[in-house]
């Protein structure tokens, strides 16, 4: 019980740090070329599935990879909502919140069980 919570903060971890190389990484994008503001939130989507998949692929192991992988990814959906939230100085929920937690609970039950398939296999 205790390894599966360590698993399920350090993919949580994981997904907050890669997010914010992604965000980062694409700010300076932004800056450099002209992109439309329209593109912003649906890349900024894929970076946030893309880091819940490999955090659950880099940390979670064992069995009840689905399971540890939707927690995780609900978890890292929420952290990164709030640590966002915080440095744009602005909380605001809505639906597409819901809709957001359901993606990353998602991303993550199905990196989970990847993970968990491929560490079982090799």
């Amino acid at each position: 019980m205790k390894s599966n919570v360590f698993q399920v903060l350090k993919a949580v971890l994981a997904a907050i740090l890669i997010s914010l190389i992604f965000v980062l990484v694409f700010t300076l994008i932004i800056q450099i070329f002209t992109l439309p503001i329209d593109i912003v939130k649906p890349i900024n989507q894929v970076f946030k599935v893309l880091a819940i998949a490999a955090g659950g692929l880099l940390f979670i192991r064992g069995e009840k990879g689905l399971i540890k992988g939707a927690i995780y990814g609900a978890l890292a959906v929420i952290c990164t909502y709030l640590v966002f939230s915080l440095l744009s100085l602005s909380f605001e929920l809505s639906w597409k919140f819901l809709l957001e937690l359901l993606i990353g609970a998602v991303a993550g039950g199905i990196s989970g069980v990847i993970s968990v398939n491929i560490k079982n296999n090799a």
